[in-house]
């Protein structure tokens, strides 16, 4: 089987080292792996570092937008580009480890999921305490978007989604901004997936530490959530 890790990256100089690190190293072993790494117009040095990397890890595709365009827009090229057999998205800034790719991997290697999701909000290992507003806007949303989508999941705004080839290549990504998640569900469910959920451990970070995603991008996601359930 082949792993296509899907990264969106948008300045993130002081964590693009580690992460890539931790992809290099995530389990489990006797997969191929290939890491797709799409820089939206970063302007800390991001684009430079990642191409010294690539001599470090044979692996690693990297792709430059010439204009920032957020996150959905980046995961629609890394999309375009993989060629593995499952999908898995990554975010650069450390909050989520890929020492857990395992646990995300094995309801599809079991043959149970056609897709995964990581949760937050179930019982893990740890969690940071942390930002309680948008504790409650993550879980809001959740439920909204359960209600149009018949799905029952804790966590529709994580990170770590898991698709087999055959429900990524359905999916054209529509969203440019952090949108993409309910979009994402939404499209998931349109298609009847076997979808599963996993615990995951969470690092999260504040704005004085790099987190992107503001209050306007809640308002985008109610949007999203309407807006996909019901067309394209």
């Amino acid at each position: 089987m082949k792993l296509s890790v899907l990264v969106p990256v948008y300045n993130e100089r002081r964590t693009i080292d580690e992460i890539l690190r931790r992809i290099h190293e995530a389990p489990p072993p006797g997969i191929e792996k290939e890491i797709i790494a799409v820089n939206d117009c970063s302007k800390d040095g991001t684009r430079e570092r990642l191409e010294e990397l690539k001599a470090t890890y044979p692996e690693l595709r990297v792709i430059h937008h010439e204009v920032n365009q957020g996150k959905g827009a980046a995961l629609a090229t890394a999309w375009a580009h993989a060629t593995g057999d499952v999908y898995l998205i990554q975010d650069a800034d450390l909050e989520y480890d890929p020492a857990e790719y395992g646990k995300l991997l094995r309801p599809i290697l079991d043959g149970k999921a056609d897709v995964v999701f990581g949760s937050r909000f179930l019982v893990g290992e740890y969690a940071r305490v942390h930002l309680f507003r948008h504790y409650l806007a993550n879980r809001f949303l959740t439920f909204l978007s359960n209600c149009f989508t018949n799905l029952n999941a804790t966590d529709m705004e994580t990170c770590y989604k898991v698709f087999r080839r055959e429900v990524a290549l359905k999916i054209q990504i529509k969203s440019k901004r952090f949108a993409v998640e309910p979009e994402l569900v939404a499209k998931v469910a349109k298609q009847r997936c076997r979808v599963y959920e996993v615990p995951i451990s969470y690092s999260g970070r504040d704005y004085s530490e790099g987190k992107k995603i503001t209050w306007k991008d809640g308002f985008s996601a109610l949007w999203a959530i309407v807006k996909f359930t019901f067309s394209d």
